[in-house]
């Protein structure tokens, strides 16, 4: 295991919980009704949920690392405490046009935001600790588990026999073969959180969600921020209305956008690195403190021994499974980032639920629960978040499915305009001639709190018609859903429906 840094008294509370040095494996049992291989969300919730049933079901766990993952190590957590603190900052720059005249300097402490997280993220680690597992009914064994037979994986010199097993071991920060890259050293979201001091000059290698997150925090927090994304624009993947304002507004807050580029080598110096690319066929190079590389992911697939029990992999895409989420072995399963696309805490909580239910209650295939039906939504935390859910157009159109759009702008939303928080919109995609809703885009400092409104109307289909009707809190910003929902229903005022309501009108 590698060393969790700076040993203080919070990440120390942190090993203890999710890897205690003291931790004794237990005795196995003859065989185990399931077996989880990695402790991040999905393998958490696979053993909790399955021991938590009360019906004598006999689960192990196992973790090489840190139990609870990158979700709450390196991840979800960490990330969101720094962001938090980020805002902090943005919001005591922003304040004269509330009325209120801005310090002249903002005394940025960074070792003690970084001390926040780390104390935060030590104060929840409880939650996902070895002892709390045990606790629940789980063999907790640590150490690097391997497939060894058909129903047969080692860990630690110990043999666990099993009937069903999941892969849940994940995925890790891919690293970009640039030359001089290894050699002059680099971060990524495993490491980032372990800085005690922030780097004056901070480069960014990829202009996808955690490059972007994590690029806007720091800039934020003190350092120069340069931003390298190979495309023309960042978050090229989301909605280019929503990528645009986070655009702008990363370039309003001083970052350096580097688009269009590609990085040619890494050289070291005595005054930071220099980092030579190409941008639209010019040749440059800046020097920089650090570099935090931010570009993909990569699963875990080493070291199983996948090939001992037929379970088919990529190096690239991960573990190969079906709709119900089961390998090229029919008693082994998967969950998480190892096997899926939606690479998100909540999309591993969700895919483990399924995996209990296939794996172990769905005789002879009856009853099974397929991942194509979960309706995922996802947001990015940048400021403003962008959240989505659903289809995006292009999706749409390339289903040959005909669409309409309503766009809301939090300008017209009185509650966006009270905040100062007017720059963002609410899209809803529908069927066209239909009130069903396929996807919806929120670009909102909150847009995360919102998305979930209009996933529970795709999930229950619920049309805009039945939203139109639900009274929304005045004023609120996520008033603008209910705006959307209206404004699908003035569409039905044809001239026909609108001369039948005047002769109604007129009735005694």
């Amino acid at each position: 295991m590698s060393l969790i840094t700076p040993r203080d008294r919070y990440n120390q509370t942190l090993v203890n919980h999710v890897h205690p040095p003291d931790w004794i494996n237990p005795q196995p049992v003859d065989r185990y009704d399931l077996v989880v291989i990695g402790a991040g969300t999905a393998g958490l919730v696979v053993a909790a949920g399955a021991a938590g049933l009360g019906i004598g079901l006999k689960v192990a766990l196992i973790e090489k690392h840190l139990m609870g993952g990158d979700c709450l190590n390196v991840g979800c957590v960490p990330s969101k405490c720094v962001i938090r603190s980020s805002r902090v900052v943005a919001d005591m720059r922003e304040t004269e046009q509330f009325g209120i005249q801005p310090p002249e300097t903002i005394a940025i402490d960074f070792p003690a935001v970084m001390e926040r997280m780390r104390q935060i993220r030590a104060g929840i680690s409880h939650h996902d600790s070895a002892q709390r597992f045990q606790d629940l009914g789980v063999d907790v064994f640590l150490g690097e588990g391997q497939f060894t037979g058909r129903d047969t994986i080692s860990v630690a010199g110990t043999t666990l026999r099993f009937k069903k097993a999941v892969i849940a071991t994940g995925a890790r920060a891919a690293r970009p073969e640039i030359p001089g890259l290894a050699e002059a050293g680099f971060l990524t979201n495993e490491t980032v959180f372990s800085l005690t001091d922030r780097p004056q000059r901070l480069a960014v290698i990829g202009g996808g969600p955690i490059g972007c997150e994590l690029a806007q925090a720091f800039q934020r927090l003190g350092c120069e921020v340069i931003l390298f994304h190979k495309h023309g624009h960042i978050l090229d993947r989301e909605d280019a209305d929503a990528a645009e304002i986070v655009q702008q507004a990363f370039l309003r807050e001083g970052m350096r956008l580097e688009l269009n580029s590609s990085l040619e080598r890494v050289e070291t110096i005595p005054d930071g690195k220099v980092i030579y690319f190409s941008r639209n066929g010019q040749s440059a190079h800046v020097t920089v403190d650090e570099i935090l590389v931010g570009a993909g992911r990569v699963p875990n697939v080493e070291g199983l021994n996948l090939e001992q029990v037929g379970v088919q992999y990529d190096r690239q895409h991960g573990v190969q499974v079906n709709d119900y989420l089961q390998t090229t072995n029919p008693c082994i399963y998967a969950a998480g980032d190892i096997c899926m696309s939606w690479k998100f805490t909540h999309a591993a909580d969700a895919a483990a639920r399924i995996v209990i239910k296939n794996a172990l209650f769905s005789v002879f295939g009856w009853g099974r629960s397929k991942l194509s039906d979960l309706v995922m939504p996802w947001v990015t935390y940048t400021s403003p978040e962008i959240a989505h859910v659903g289809l995006y157009a292009s999706e749409a159109k390339a289903q040959n499915i005909a669409v309409d759009t309503i766009t809301i702008p939090f300008s017209q939303v009185d509650r966006a305009i009270a905040d100062g928080e007017t720059e963002g919109f609410v899209k809803i995609l529908h069927k066209q001639g239909s009130d069903q809703i396929l996807g919806a885009t929120i670009v909102a400092n909150h847009a995360g709190e919102m998305i979930s409104e209009v996933t529970l109307a795709i999930v229950h289909k619920i049309g805009l018609s039945k939203l139109s009707s639900v009274i929304h809190p005045y004023p609120t910003q996520a008033e603008a859903i209910k705006k959307a929902a209206d404004a699908y229903r003035r569409t039905l005022l044809t001239p026909r429906t609108t001369t039948l309501l005047g002769l109604l009108a007129k009735l005694p």
